[in-house]
């Protein structure tokens, strides 16, 4: 049975759930941020998904992707590129980060993990987020 780990719901807003991902917007108001998340118990890597969930994965990353851009233009500062990624070293549980990046971001050019301290959204800010990604999701 599919439990989230306990490492997500301080850091992230749960938005809804695709036909194989929850997905869940990252509280951090420096970078338009998605994660999604498998409903597969115990899976730790793709590679723990068969073939029919790792190309649906892939269909929401994309998906993903322009929820992300969605929240980028709602919040004024539109999406330059999009970072993809699968890391996991800290929480287990498979999970791909979708993030928009700006070259005027905290972090650029570099990776957004370990980058400065992680910046509440304020309550307007959140709630244009959470519709415009809702939205460009189907939620």
């Amino acid at each position: 049975m599919f439990a989230l780990h306990p490492a997500f719901p301080p850091t992230s807003h749960e938005l809804g759930s695709l036909p194989l991902c929850q997905v869940r917007l990252q509280l951090d108001a420096r970078y338009s941020w998605l994660v999604l998340i498998p409903r597969v118990a115990g899976a730790v890597e793709i590679e723990d998904l068969d073939a029919a969930d790792r190309a649906t994965l892939l269909e929401e990353v994309v998906l993903a992707g322009g929820a992300v851009r969605a929240i980028g233009r709602a919040l004024g500062r539109p999406v330059e590129k999009l970072n993809v990624g699968q890391l996991g070293n800290l929480t287990p549980q498979l999970h791909i980060h979708v993030v928009g990046r700006r070259k005027d971001d905290a972090a650029w050019p570099g990776p957004v993990w370990g980058v400065g301290t992680a910046e509440a959204y304020d309550a307007d800010a959140l709630a244009a987020a959470l519709a415009a990604a809702k939205t460009a999701l189907g939620l």
